[in-house]
């Protein structure tokens, strides 16, 4: 339950057009709702500015639409990742979009998009990850911009937008292979980067390993390097920075 929802039920308990043990209703299930098989954390965005989200890989069809109708019960708001278009028809909520590029389902989330985060990819093979990383960010409150394929084959793709990176509060780069591309970006801009190794690459690429290690290993200071295929976590690591600024 958000900061702004507490609020509004408190002030409804000081006017009279809330009783205490509808209010009492209402927050019962703070700190979290016991399912059983989950404990759903409604307190979560008090405490980190983050509400919990979904990770449906591993979890039954039917046990992440019994979460996201809980979340959505009590806040109006969830978002799910690594998601299936069966379990946004299963959902059966109007309002829930579902993302294709990223593999997320989104219901409300932020109406305010504040700063700028721009989300590059070394290649179209990088988009999965990266569409993961805007939708977070975006979900969360953050305006994004994205662009795709401009990895180091090809410098002077990435070159032309140079405009877009200088007007960027924080950069997220997403990239496979040999996962030079932040270094690059990082030798172009002063901005805080966000760098997301993707599993995509042949052989010696380790499913991602080597690009992990090379930006790991970059020598370029302010790099922030996330784990193989993380976009989620790169989405809320960008927009916590950029709303700081």
């Amino acid at each position: 339950m958000q900061t702004g929802k507490i609020k509004e039920i408190l002030d409804d308990i000081s006017t009279g057009r809330l009783t205490p043990d509808k209010a009492l209703a209402l927050l019962k299930h703070l700190p979290y709702e016991d399912l059983s098989y989950a404990k759903i954390d409604h307190h979560r965005h008090l405490r980190q500015g983050i509400p919990e989200v979904i990770y449906a890989a591993g979890k039954t069809d039917i046990q992440v639409v019994a979460i996201a109708r809980a979340m959505h019960k009590k806040t109006g708001s969830f978002l799910i990742t690594r998601a299936a278009k069966k379990i946004h028809t299963l959902l059966r909520i109007k309002e829930a979009v579902f993302h294709e590029a990223a593999g997320m389902i989104s219901v409300g989330g932020s109406k305010e998009q504040r700063g700028n985060i721009l989300v590059l990819t070394a290649g179209t093979s990088d988009m999965p990850v990266a569409e993961e990383a805007a939708v977070t960010a975006a979900f969360l409150g953050s305006k994004v911009e994205t662009v795709h394929d401009v990895g180091v084959a090809g410098l002077h793709r990435l070159l032309d937008n140079k405009e877009a990176m200088g007007a960027a509060r924080v950069i997220i780069v997403a990239a496979g292979m040999e996962g030079a591309l932040p270094s690059v970006v990082g030798g172009l801009t002063d901005k805080p980067i966000v760098a997301v190794p993707t599993s995509v690459g042949y052989g010696t690429s380790f499913n991602g390993l080597t690009a992990l290690f090379a930006m790991l290993n970059s020598c370029v200071p302010g790099i922030a390097v996330m784990n193989i295929d993380n976009g989620f976590g790169a989405g809320c690591l960008a927009h916590k920075i950029n709303i700081l600024v």
